[in-house]
């Protein structure tokens, strides 16, 4: 693979405000036959990881939508541009996206199984794909609690079984998307965000990824393993009546007593029950959705002293115009001689005949020192 300077290899997050409406059909079938050209001529000049390397970097991500011509700024540029590269990319490519938006995004694992079978992965493989999917999910979803539920899974998937992640969480103002990268990923469930991008930070985000949640991760693990008998025997000193009758989780984010009832003590045994035997097998846990996890970790904090992070992991941080007239209305002609010359460009490299795609290399080259 070709070196690529100035493109870094690194995932995150990034905060978007909801709007209405979608792309219109004139629109996003440019969409789709511009964002396949691209994809295609990354792919030919740096190889399937490097296409999957940018995807996964939320600032490119997010040019990438703006030069389709989508919102700069709107949540819809997560779930369009993802669906116009599910929809352009074919396994011929070596690249290909599984799962999408809503009810989409459930089938996932069939159909990363299929395009597991089509590039001859090993079963093995396959299942593991798979499973990186499911947690990549219940990461974001559970472990984050930022208060952004998941609606959008999409997960890019390459020939020799390399993968990127980009899914997307809402709450009642905003969307908040999550890049993962499986290469350099040495955990699933400490902070598998290599850098984060935001458009603004939450208050205080319960984040059992990060590393000041390790011991808080162990201590959880310890105490579901032991059973609730762990807790009788630490809180010998007073009743387990004393707690509160109900698990609700409360507005304010300081951990008290009262935060811990029955149904904390149920959910505990059920764990118990099946023994996960690391961290990762509690959190895939049928069942264990954000509010079962939120209850074990504040126990464990509640018992060890082992508090999780409390904070955002989170950092702050146009083309073809955009759907709704900014900068600017989208002039379709110019879109149609792009789609057209990157194409042109890309069979004649193929061909042999290179001149017009280095002489693009070159201007984006001199484009890139007159900045």
């Amino acid at each position: 693979m070709k070196d690529t300077p100035g493109i870094m290899a690194q995932t995150g997050t990034a905060d978007l405000p909801l709007h209405d409406g979608r792309a219109p059909p004139w629109l996003f079938s440019r969409m789709r036959l511009l964002a396949g050209e691209i994809a295609r001529v990354i792919i030919y000049e740096y190889g399937e990881q490097e296409l999957l390397r940018r995807i996964s970097d939320p600032f490119w991500f997010q040019a990438f939508s703006c030069v389709l011509g989508f919102d700069w700024h709107s949540s819809g540029t997560t779930t369009t541009t993802t669906g116009a590269l599910r929809a352009s990319l074919r396994p011929e490519d070596g690249v290909v996206v599984a799962g999408g938006k809503g009810a989409t995004s459930l089938k996932t694992p069939v159909e990363i199984m299929r395009y597991g079978e089509i590039f001859s992965l090993s079963e093995r493989k396959i299942e593991d794909l798979i499973r990186a999917s499911r947690l990549s999910a219940k990461v974001d979803n559970a472990l984050v609690q930022d208060g952004y539920r998941l609606y959008h899974h999409a997960f890019i998937l390459t020939s020799n079984g390399e993968w990127a992640v980009v899914q997307q969480g809402m709450n009642e103002r905003y969307a908040r998307r999550y890049h993962w990268l499986s290469d350099k990923l040495y955990s699933m469930i400490e902070e598998p965000h290599a850098a984060i991008c935001a458009q603004r930070l939450e208050s205080r985000v319960m984040d059992l990824t990060s590393k000041e949640s390790r011991e808080n991760r162990q201590a959880t693990l310890d105490l579901v393993r032991d059973g609730p008998s762990h807790i009788k025997k630490y809180t010998a000193q007073r009743s387990l009546e004393d707690f509160s009758p109900a698990l609700r989780m409360p507005a304010r984010h300081e951990i008290l007593p009262v935060d811990i009832g029955r149904d904390g003590l149920r959910i505990l045994q059920a764990a118990y029950e099946l023994q996960p035997s690391t961290y990762e097998e509690l959190v895939m846990l049928r069942g264990m959705g954000p509010k079962r996890v939120r209850a074990l970790t504040l126990i464990a904090e509640l018992i060890f002293g082992a508090p999780p992070s409390w904070r955002d992991p989170a950092r702050y941080s146009f083309a073809h115009g955009g759907k709704d007239g900014y900068p600017y209305p989208v002039d379709r002609e110019n879109y149609d001689r792009s789609i057209e010359h990157l194409r042109e460009a890309l069979q004649e490299a193929k061909l042999g005949d290179k001149e017009k795609y280095e002489a693009m290399k070159r201007l984006s080259g001199f484009v890139r020192h007159t900045r």
